[in-house]
């Protein structure tokens, strides 16, 4: 086996001091640029360099794998070996090229479709392991070399205008330099967990050589106050989606960690018994923990005299005054150990809390012409270094060293919304399993270093990325982060909030203001309560809830009641919808923008059975009752249930375009829809028969049109029969 390969060949062509002492502005690796300005031909210059010197770091990475076998041996089973990713880089910047309209032809179809996705599985246990005839080490250092040349070309070639926003074709060429930044970052941790026989030191590449014993770790007071987050899509500096829109958080004080949690700190976790103790860890701690068979950090090497720290190609004494690097789970789990053991309330910090942390240091980023005053962006060493060395404030390592864990799931900020060119970089971790990382680590760079940064990966995930902790009575309240995928739901979602189609008013919405207008003209004069039945994913509710004081939404199903109340909590509502074949749109729908912000106050929701409802359900002046009757396994039961749950001279509105199945309601229990006595009988035959006795009808039947989305191309146009019932007084 070799220890020459391909990738080596350019290890002369740069150097990197792995120390900031005498490091001047050209040593420094370059920070992200500023897309403003007025001189095209510079700013063309400065990204030139960006690219080189970002395209060269990464190929100076791959120099660490000692021979050829190394990119092909899995370093851990969860991820595609290390020739996936020396190619994927690559293949990204002609990809986003094809899609931004920066070139018309692809280099390598084979290569650019293998090495296109594969990054992020989706649990531990789903990893697609079908075999792949992957090219040789040779050949991607080929085709890397060949899109060189294109890049290379195009940023010499293409106009572009200053500043460079986010729906140039130009914003690709840096989305594909942060891109190959942040394997950087995700490939040295896959080398960090090779065997040692894959891996070697390197010139570039070196650890800090400080260590020694941390001082016990403290707590320092972070007072109370508001946190403004997001940015504004006009700001000429590279982010990622996720990075945009806006936040607004109070947050109540809270004592945070002087030092991010060293190995020493952790050890007492570790010899307390913390891997062995399930007490400790939440359910899905236990499934990894069990699947990893963890009974320690992953990068701690037992041995006869204690333990070992593995760094990047290399073994070492035990640093105890580094920080503990740690998934997500192990960082909870010893959340959960520490506030047993002290009696206070010991988690990890939300994205929120940790920005007061952030603000409380008075901290900027990092500077374009000067190192880091952190272990950040490359400028000091490759590895983690003591607690004790940055100060920021009262505080240590606010940033850099290593990501720090939060309790936050990623969620979008209000005004989110997709890159055309880039749809699945954060949209598939809106799924609460992906956990937002801050501060970034010593190999973080340009956009990973930036306070705007919000990158997230899933709880199990092991990156340069440890933990501070925080002691807080207050709850941790994490937004809906998730775009709902359930086909069902998001068809309801998109029938209650999405936009018209065909000319056709939304549904709920005319029934609701059909229903409002016939309180007035027929109803008891009261606008007290209200009850939406089967109100689905609840856009009625909220519409009811522009004239009555009070809306019960109920519904059987669990997750339409959720969706409704998300809405109310939150205002917001995400999904995707079907576009074609395996395509998905994203949608975020928001109350304040259907001018129902207002009535998000007055409604509630709850699950329950329409045959069955609890007795608490009564004294409504309207029910409505929309598409409901012909789905129910007794409708007649809950016609005649219906009113006692009504006030006297109170609405009973019913709309249904009677599809009578058996697989919903049984033959007999059909309220019409079938010859009786050798005559047609109708379901509005047998409403009248079954209601006679306590209600009147005094609107109707009128024909209330709706158009359900499937697909882009593909709707279902229905008419639902409205009959409007005035209770007897």
């Amino acid at each position: 086996m070799s220890d020459t390969h391909a990738a080596g060949r350019r290890g002369s062509a740069f150097s990197f001091t792995p120390s900031s002492a005498g490091k001047d502005r050209s040593a420094l690796f370059p920070r992200t640029p500023l897309l403003a300005g007025t001189d095209v031909e510079a700013k063309r210059g400065e990204l030139l360099a960006y690219f080189h010197a970002t395209f060269d770091r990464y190929e100076s990475l791959f120099e660490v794998l000692a021979c050829d076998e190394a990119y092909f041996r899995k370093p851990i089973s969860l991820r595609h070996p290390l020739i996936f990713y020396f190619g994927h880089t690559a293949t990204f910047f002609i990809n986003k090229f094809m899609l931004a309209g920066l070139i018309e032809q692809r280099i390598d179809p084979r290569l650019e479709s293998m090495f296109a996705v594969g990054v992020d599985e989706m649990s531990w246990d789903d990893l697609d392991d079908t075999r792949y005839d992957w090219p040789t080490v040779a050949e991607v250092a080929a085709y890397r070399d060949k899109v060189r040349a294109v890049v290379d070309r195009v940023i010499r070639e293409t106009p572009f205008t200053l500043p460079i926003g986010w729906k140039d074709p130009f914003w690709a060429v840096v989305m594909g330099i942060e891109h190959e930044r942040i394997h950087l970052e995700t490939s040295s941790v896959l080398m960090r967990q090779h065997a040692l026989q894959y891996v070697k030191p390197h010139p570039a590449w070196q650890p800090c050589a400080e260590y020694g014993e941390p001082p016990a770790n403290s707590l320092v007071d972070i007072p109370a106050g508001v946190v403004h987050l997001g940015r504004a899509f006009d700001e000429p500096i590279y982010g990622w989606d996720n990075e945009y829109g806006h936040h607004r958080a109070e947050v109540p004080a809270f004592q945070a960690a002087r030092h991010l949690v060293s190995n020493r700190e952790y050890l007492g976790f570790v010899e307390a018994g913390g891997y062995a103790d399930d007490s400790l860890w939440d359910e899905e701690g236990l499934g990894w923990k069990r699947f990893a068979r963890a009974e320690h950090p992953s990068f701690w090497v037992p041995d006869a005299a204690g333990w070992r720290l593995r760094l990047l190609a290399e073994e070492v004494p035990m640093r105890w005054d580094w920080p503990v690097e740690v998934n997500c789970l192990e960082a909870r789990a010893f959340c959960r150990w520490k506030a047993r053991e002290t009696g206070q309330p010991v988690r990890l910090p939300t994205e929120d809390e940790w920005n007061r942390i952030y603000d409380h240091a008075g901290l900027t980023d990092v500077p374009h012409d000067a190192p880091a005053n952190a272990n950040l962006h490359l400028d000091h060493w490759a590895s983690s270094c003591p607690v004790t060395l940055f100060p920021h404030g009262e505080l240590f390592d606010v940033v850099g060293n290593v990501w720090q864990w939060c309790e936050t799931p990623t969620y979008p900020f209000d005004g989110f919304d997709v890159h055309p060119i880039y749809d699945d970089f954060t949209t598939p971790t809106f799924d609460d399993r992906h956990a937002i990382i801050k501060g970034g680590s010593w190999i973080s760079a340009g956009n990973e270093s930036r306070h705007a940064s919000r990158y997230a990966f899933r709880r199990h995930f092991f990156q340069h990325a440890g933990l501070r902790y925080i002691v807080s009575e207050a709850p941790v309240l994490n937004p809906a982060s998730t775009y709902e995928t359930d086909a069902l739901l998001s068809q309801y979602a998109e029938f209650h909030y999405g936009d018209e189609a065909f000319g056709v008013p939304n549904f709920p919405k005319a029934l609701a203001d059909i229903a409002i207008a016939a309180q007035r003209r027929f109803g008891n004069g009261r606008f007290g309560r209200a009850l939406d039945l089967g109100c689905a994913t609840g856009r009625a509710s909220f519409e009811l809830a522009r004239a009555f004081e009070r809306v019960v939404g109920i519904d059987f199903s669990a997750r339409f009641i959720q969706a409704g109340a998300r809405l109310a909590e939150t205002g917001a509502l995400r999904y995707t919808m079907p576009d074609e074949g395996e395509l998905v749109t994203y949608h975020e729908r928001r109350l304040d923008a259907l001018g129902l912000a207002e009535t998000a106050g007055r409604v509630e929701f709850w699950q329950g059975d329409a045959c069955n409802l609890k007795e608490v359900f009564t004294g409504f002046d309207l029910i409505l009752a929309a598409n409901l009757i012909d789905r129910l396994y007794s409708p007649r039961r809950f016609l005649a249930d219906v009113p006692r749950r009504l006030n006297p001279g109170g609405l009973l509105l019913l709309a249904s375009p009677y599809t009578w199945l058996e697989e919903h309601t049984k033959r007999e229990e059909w309220i019409g829809g079938f010859k009786k006595d050798g005559e047609s009988y109708t379901t509005l035959d047998g409403l009248k028969d079954l209601l006679a006795a306590d209600f009147e009808l005094v609107q109707g039947p009128q024909a209330v049109p709706f158009v359900i989305r499937e697909t882009r191309r593909k709707h279902q146009h229905t008419l639902s029969e409205l009959t409007i019932w005035k209770k007897r007084t």
